[in-house]
């Protein structure tokens, strides 16, 4: 059962520097950005591997997997849960993760005991059955879903029925940091009003 608690660590799930992607870049800003404006707050990277030798990431704590190893997955989501983990940002985006449509992804997620929030990048408006079966689970799994357009939010209400109070739109352009900080505090108020434990 997900717990409450005040955030010490996040982790941070996605591609990573130097890998030369926008979501790589996007996933590291917002790791330095938190690590910055929150020194008492522990940041971990989490980066896939799309090549053999992989990456060198200059993370202090940094993990990372090979894209198509599906049980690098579910190591990863026991190595969160012994971390005692506050938190987990995961950044999606459709060809990031092995499996079909990224489905991989959905193990490491569904085996982690802390919220989890989900910031998507691509929102399809006519998925393959895969696709659409991946972004499901992921509205399913996640406590939290961040859009950055409006657009976004109406597709995911209107195509995926996610529920309204879940998602969170925070306009692309916009420093994510103390957004995903409020975003946590109201994860842990739903929690204590649930009287999860």
């Amino acid at each position: 059962m997900k717990t409450h608690h005040p955030i010490h660590r996040i982790a941070f799930i996605g591609n990573y520097l130097p890998r030369h992607c926008g979501i790589a870049t996007f996933t590291t800003d917002l790791c330095e950005s938190i690590s910055q404006q929150y020194p008492e707050i522990e940041c971990l990277a989490l980066a896939v591997n799309d090549r053999p030798e992989g990456y060198i990431i200059l993370h202090e704590f940094a993990l990372n997997w090979f894209k198509d190893d599906v049980n690098s997955y579910k190591s990863a989501a026991d190595f969160l849960n012994m971390m005692n983990v506050d938190l987990v940002c995961l950044q999606h985006e459709y060809g990031i993760f092995g499996g079909p449509a990224g489905s991989h992804i959905l193990k490491l997620l569904a085996g982690l005991r802390m919220p989890i929030i989900t910031t998507l990048h691509t929102i399809l408006t006519n998925p393959e059955p895969a696709q659409r079966m991946v972004m499901d689970e992921l509205i399913q799994l996640s406590d939290r879903l961040v859009v950055m357009s409006k657009r976004g939010v109406d597709y995911l209400e209107n195509i995926y029925h996610a529920p309204k109070e879940k998602i969170d739109l925070i306009p692309h352009g916009i420093q994510m940091c103390r957004l995903l900080i409020q975003t946590f505090t109201k994860i842990n108020l739903m929690l204590k009003a649930s009287g999860s434990s």
